[in-house]
């Protein structure tokens, strides 16, 4: 969860009139999303017993004729460049990429700490007004947003997750938390298009309902018109892929399109599947991108998303484009390149991209602005969404061995406050750490030649090879810092720590 200081007061230190606004809300909303965070706890507890997730009976979702009226202003999706809102540099070079769509994330990029959630507020309602700037420091002068088309997203902080400390004695949720403070600070005559907020790891058809509530409330409150507020959602967890249609439905009045989240529903796989030794995960970055339990899903989403309306967006690709090598520069943008033409010829709308250097690239991947008129030819509406991955990539322990040293290096990157960091040309964030968690907790308990004799000793040896990289002027307290992130990073897996938090 986020804590807030001590001495934080909602009434003195946040906008005035937002506690006011925020306590119905709270009273409405909360424990709800208590009891849905209970409920993905059983359920995990189920499949590990034995009961894995699985598709449900039919009903009106699935069974009755419906559709979702797709705004022009967004119809055109191909890219959606995503980065942390707390990083305005960024922010404002991913909006003047000319890229039509941007997510300002306040989740999985970014450090879940007061301040920098705080710095990721004022930077969305700016970017939003289209007023954020940054001091080029480079090139001297400060730059802005220029006007475009471009979409901007806002992906608040996930389900699972509280906020502490705004209310006395008392946890809310960071989901309604977020959606209240940025809906509050905002004059919505001064924006450009609606709302948009991305939802993140939802598990269940049922917890779009909470967010279909919230986003009610939201507009009631303010005082706006219904269609104030659209959302698209991430497919990023095993169970909510059985569930897709009826997420769909539930949310039909605010949904415009959906999203596989690639790298937490591959943790979330993992997850599901910790007690299979067939489910052995091999090194991640030896996977291909046509992996079946990726592709049976990348396929599935077009075909029901474009049945009701609705667009279909594919994931991240994690390995990043360099000014500064060549070689790396000219592999990244090849695997960009092939990885997104695998999405348009899924039939998906458009794709995630992280740098500007990936917008052109992607967009060009796919032919038309959408492909809402096209479906996929499947053989069922049902498929096995857990294929297992065998004879895909390589098992190994120098895989295990690199799993341990970016654990390490992302974990100091949250003690500094960074949510993503660039490791090996691969941009990595709490998704992508989540992998390497649970791979490496699957491989103890299931030990082969890419297990290492004792955990302890590995993540000493990959840490003092760390320390030893550093230059020789590197402070203590840096130091220290890598040795703090060895510590959490190796209790999280020893602890069982693998919730998306």
């Amino acid at each position: 969860m986020n804590v807030a200081p001590a001495g934080v007061a909602m009434k003195r230190d946040l906008p005035p009139g937002f506690a006011e606004f925020y306590f119905p809300l709270h009273r409405r909303l909360a424990r709800e999303q208590q009891r849905l965070v209970r409920a993905r706890r059983e359920k995990l507890e189920r499949a590990h017993a034995g009961a894995l997730p699985g598709y449900l009976p039919p009903s009106e979702a699935t069974r009755t004729h419906w559709r979702i009226e797709l705004p022009p202003w967004c119809a055109d999706q191909r890219n959606q460049m995503t980065g942390p809102a707390d990083d305005a540099e960024l922010c404002v070079k991913m909006l003047n990429s000319g890229a039509p769509g941007v997510m300002l994330d306040l989740e999985d990029s970014m450090a879940n700490t007061w301040e920098h959630l705080m710095l990721g507020h004022r930077n969305i309602v700016a970017a939003l007004y289209g007023e954020l700037t940054y001091d080029d420091a480079k090139r001297g002068g400060t730059v802005g947003i220029r006007t475009g088309d471009t979409v901007v997203w806002n992906r608040v902080r996930g389900l699972h997750l509280s906020q502490a400390g705004v209310l006395e004695h008392e946890l809310t949720s960071a989901s309604l938390f977020d959606l209240a403070l940025i809906a509050f600070r905002l004059d919505y005559e001064r924006l450009r298009h609606p709302l948009c907020i991305y939802i993140p790891k939802s598990e269940s058809a049922q917890e779009a309902l909470w967010w279909r509530d919230a986003f009610d409330a939201l507009v009631a409150a303010k005082g706006w018109a219904p269609d104030s507020i659209k959302a698209m959602a991430l497919i990023e967890s095993h169970p909510v892929a059985y569930e897709i249609e009826e997420l769909l439905f539930n949310l039909r009045e605010y949904i415009v399109g959906l999203n596989l989240g690639r790298w937490d529903y591959m943790a979330s796989l993992i997850h599901y599947n910790l007690g299979d030794p067939g489910w052995l995960l091999p090194d991640r970055n030896t996977i291909p991108i046509d992996v079946p339990f990726f592709q049976r899903l990348r396929t599935l989403i077009p075909e029901l998303t474009h049945k009701h309306g609705a667009l279909a967006i594919g994931g991240m690709t994690a390995l990043y484009p360099s000014r500064d090598d060549p070689e790396l520069n000219a592999r990244a943008l090849d695997v960009l390149e092939r990885d997104k033409k695998n999405e348009a010829n899924c039939l998906m709308d458009g794709a995630w991209t992280g740098h500007p250097d990936q917008n052109a690239i992607a967009v060009a991947q796919f032919p038309y602005p959408n492909q809402l008129g096209r479906r996929p030819a499947l053989e069922t509406l049902h498929p096995d969404l857990r294929p297992l991955p065998a004879e895909v990539g390589t098992t190994s322990l120098d895989g295990t061995r690199a799993a341990v040293r970016t654990v390490i290096r992302y974990r100091n990157g949250v003690l500094e406050g960074r949510g993503a960091s660039l490791l090996d040309g691969y941009m990595e964030d709490l998704a992508t750490d989540r992998i390497y968690r649970l791979m490496i907790a699957q491989r103890l308990r299931y030990p082969g030649v890419y297990t290492p004799p004792s955990l302890g000793a590995m993540f000493d040896e990959e840490l003092e090879r760390i320390l030893g990289d550093l230059p020789s002027d590197v402070p203590d307290d840096r130091r220290m810092r890598y040795r703090r992130a060895r510590e959490i990073s190796e209790n999280m897996i020893l602890t069982g720590a693998f919730d998306p938090t």
